[in-house]
């Protein structure tokens, strides 16, 4: 195993905890990233990696909502195991437009829109969109998860589908969706964490089946060390910044993520077009 790969897989899994749950996007870091820490492995592993590390984000959102998110759990009355119920099946309603459109066009969108500049694009649009939309101060009609309702959740699930865009971030473009719907800051945050879960997962499984099924692809010492590496990395930072984010915004709003989003979209411009 080579130590100096398996640190490469650690940097990245600190950026994939931070950036897949804060609204700023992976994949304007993971451009910047993949500039300046490249892993010895082979094109098919490295895109199958970036997607499966994933894992170990989900499982923090897991762990942190265990008792939540745990219709059996015997501490709950039977309202609350009905409440956690309906609150999956709003998650899986929320899950079919991203579901459907990702499965047609992911390829297609990749292909189009995963390079620097559109990216820079994406990330300085959406920015000037959470700063507009913070600027609007309007009072949250919707303060709590069983106040979703089903055509709402389902909505959120259409705002999921811009996320498809690289650069435009999957926390980013739900997180926004409900806001402008009417829900909290906090609410919208927690709601974008538990619709992670299905696509995310599904992501992984598709990545991980395609690389042993279709491409052929092996895992030798190296690749289980910067696999299991990249997880447990993910997994502790997006511990981490999930509690950050859940902090945060009890005091502030979205505006300072807005402007970061500014910012590095300008550096990705900056650098892929005038200085690479």
């Amino acid at each position: 195993m080579e130590w100096i790969e398996v640190l490469k897989a650690a940097l990245i899994g600190i950026i994939q905890g931070i950036t897949e749950w804060l609204p700023v996007s992976s994949t304007g870091h993971m451009i910047l990233a993949d500039e300046f820490v490249k892993l010895n492995v082979s094109k098919d592993f490295m895109e199958m990696f970036l997607v499966v590390i994933q894992f170990g984000s989900i499982l923090a959102v897991l762990f942190l909502y265990f008792h939540k998110l745990n219709p059996f759990s015997p501490k709950k009355s039977n309202q609350q195991k009905r409440d956690t119920w309906t609150l999956w099946f709003k998650v899986a309603v929320a899950t079919v437009p991203a579901g459907i459109v990702g499965l047609l066009l992911d390829d297609v969108i990749h292909d189009l829109f995963y390079k620097p500049v559109p990216v820079a694009i994406a990330l300085i649009v959406y920015g000037i969109l959470f700063i507009w939309l913070e600027n609007r101060n309007k009072r949250p009609k919707i303060n709590e998860l069983n106040d979703l309702t089903y055509q709402t959740a389902l909505l959120i699930g259409m705002f999921q589908i811009l996320a498809l865009i690289p650069g435009t971030s999957r926390s980013g473009s739900t997180i926004l969706g409900a806001v402008f719907l009417g829900a909290s800051r906090y609410v919208s945050a927690e709601f974008s964490f538990f619709l992670a879960i299905p696509v995310m997962l599904g992501a992984s499984g598709m990545k991980l089946a395609k690389y042993f099924l279709v491409d052929g692809g092996t895992f030798g010492a190296n690749e289980w060390g910067i696999m299991l590496t990249g997880l447990l990395v993910a997994f502790v930072v997006s511990v981490l910044a999930i509690k950050f984010l859940m902090n945060f915004i009890k005091k502030h709003d979205f505006k300072p993520f807005g402007y970061y989003r500014i910012l590095l979209g300008l550096v990705v411009l900056l650098y892929f077009v005038f200085v690479r």
